[in-house]
């Protein structure tokens, strides 16, 4: 679905603006938001999406328009028969259609493994913690990504300014992991322990190897760092 905010006859800059969330009141929020950002300077076009696979339908299609900026929730229903997943897979989806586009993600997720593997793989324009977001924030990160300057929400900001010997966090599901293979349990064998996906446990033992900077790779080691660092 498209939502032009534009004044009839008017010479404005375009700028094609892609949302996805699934939540109809916030994408509200954002268009509020957006049409409000120097409305005598810009033709907003705006286009909206409630999950991963209405968002693949929007980005694949020819007729859609080239987007400028894209809003993408990290959290939303899956696309399973395109391996879309989440916000992160939409948003290397777009930079692979699209590299040009700048990408704004949105996230309940504050554990700072989480942080910085999404700024690691997607190098977001933009990363803001859901919790942080006011109308007024909204303006101003979109006024950042505008200039083309990055925008990490204060949250964000936060959690990468932690003393380094103080910085590694992980989840209860990374935690989950590193327990099993302490265990012994073959990884293959861990979605009857753990209610996600093989393919998600096994990009996040990538994450942890890297994280804890695992050269060798094995699980053993992976496992003995993981328990010298009291994450499990």
């Amino acid at each position: 679905m498209t939502f032009d905010a534009t004044t009839p006859g008017s010479q404005l800059t375009k700028q094609n603006i892609l949302i996805v969330d699934d939540h109809p009141f916030i994408i509200e929020g954002y268009k509020n938001a957006i049409t409000r950002y120097n409305p005598k300077e810009y033709e907003f076009v705006i286009s909206q999406a409630h999950d991963c696979k209405s968002a693949y339908d929007l980005i694949v299609d020819e007729t859609s328009p080239v987007f400028d900026i894209a809003f993408l929730d990290i959290s939303m229903p899956a696309y399973e028969d395109k391996n879309l997943f989440s916000g992160e897979d939409i948003a290397k989806l777009i930079l692979e259609k699209i590299p040009t586009c700048k990408i704004i993600l949105l996230t309940m997720y504050t554990e700072l493994l989480k942080i910085k593997t999404i700024i690691r793989t997607i190098k977001p324009n933009g990363l803001v913690i859901k919790n942080d977001l006011t109308f007024d924030e909204l303006l101003f990160a979109l006024d950042k990504i505008m200039k083309n300057e990055k925008y990490y929400s204060q949250s964000v900001q936060k959690m990468l300014n932690q003393n380094p010997h103080n910085s590694i966090e992980i989840d209860q599901v990374d935690k989950q992991i590193l327990f099993h293979l302490s265990k012994g349990i073959e990884v293959f064998a861990m979605p009857e322990y753990i209610p996600i996906s093989l393919t998600a446990i096994e990009k996040r033992k990538i994450n942890l190897k890297e994280l804890l900077r695992i050269k060798s790779g094995s699980d053993e080691e992976l496992v003995k760092e993981a328990k010298s660092k009291g994450l499990f």
